[in-house]
């Protein structure tokens, strides 16, 4: 990565982290940066797209997106009507909804969530929030738990990538983000009993039929990433990366770069600990 996320965030005239972490601050959530996917750095761009990215942009794909995105992690909170992140953090839905919207006023377009986080709630406040505001934003979701669509409760299986099942849960992840198309669609684990190439094959289906724009992959091993990509381009990656962890350094990064494709950290605070939480 050649910029680290204060130099990319500077680069943007309308994206400020301190203004981001502060709006965080007033509402409780600056737990929620922990799960942050920021600093969406598109290694190697130049070989998905002939164009560069706007300045202060990062490009994924087909898409151009903030440096700085908003991670959306939340679960059945103490109270009805409330909400809980994976650390710190507990608020009423109708918050939720207000953070997100903040971040896109003050230049965020990249927001991330998964059917896996709640399940299904965080998708449901996040396509609630950007209802108005749809086509300002870039949507990334996941698949790839072993999740009854229907009911909401986990299988046996743990993860589950048959592409009968994925189809299943890219339709449902689109009725709850109340949208037409994912913009980004991540493998959220590697499911180890169904051929990487079986899911890229589904995926390409799902983006002919315009369901999905963009796919990617997270916390994969390297020869799955290249697997997938040789069967349908990846438009990312999404793992773990930060000062605490810079484990992706050592083989995914230069990776993404041969290959072209753009990297999204997860937990690019150290879940919390670099925010003192």
């Amino acid at each position: 990565m050649s910029t680290d996320s204060s130099t990319a965030i500077s680069q943007s005239p309308r994206v400020n982290r301190r203004d981001i972490l502060l709006a965080g601050g007033a509402l409780g959530l600056t737990s929620l940066m922990p799960s942050l996917p920021a600093t969406a750095q598109a290694a190697g761009a130049a070989a998905q797209s002939s164009s560069a990215p706007a300045a202060g942009r990062r490009r994924l794909g087909s898409l151009e997106v903030s440096p700085v995105g908003l991670g959306c992690q939340w679960l059945p909170g103490p109270k009805e009507g409330t909400v809980s992140d994976f650390y710190t953090s507990t608020l009423d839905r109708g918050e939720a909804i207000r953070l997100i919207r903040s971040a896109v006023d003050r230049g965020v377009t990249l927001i991330d969530t998964a059917e896996m986080y709640g399940p299904f709630i965080s998708e449901d406040i996040v396509g609630e929030a950007l209802q108005a505001v749809r086509d300002q934003v870039a949507l990334e979701t996941k698949f790839g738990g072993d999740i009854d669509p229907d009911t909401g409760k986990m299988g046996e299986r743990g993860m589950n990538s048959r592409p009968e099942h994925v189809r299943r849960a890219v339709e449902g992840c689109l009725k709850r983000l109340r949208t037409d198309r994912i913009d980004l669609l991540y493998q959220h684990r590697v499911d180890p009993t169904v051929p990487i190439e079986d899911v890229a094959g589904v995926v390409k289906d799902l983006m002919a039929e315009g369901k999905v724009l963009n796919w990617g992959l997270s916390e994969p091993g390297i020869q799955t990433i290249r697997r997938a990509h040789a069967e349908q381009p990846l438009a990312a990656i999404q793992n773990e990366y930060s000062m605490l962890w810079r484990g992706a350094e050592a083989e995914v990064l230069p990776l993404c770069e041969e290959l072209g494709i753009g990297f999204v950290c997860w937990s690019p605070l150290g879940m919390g600990f670099l925010s003192g939480k």
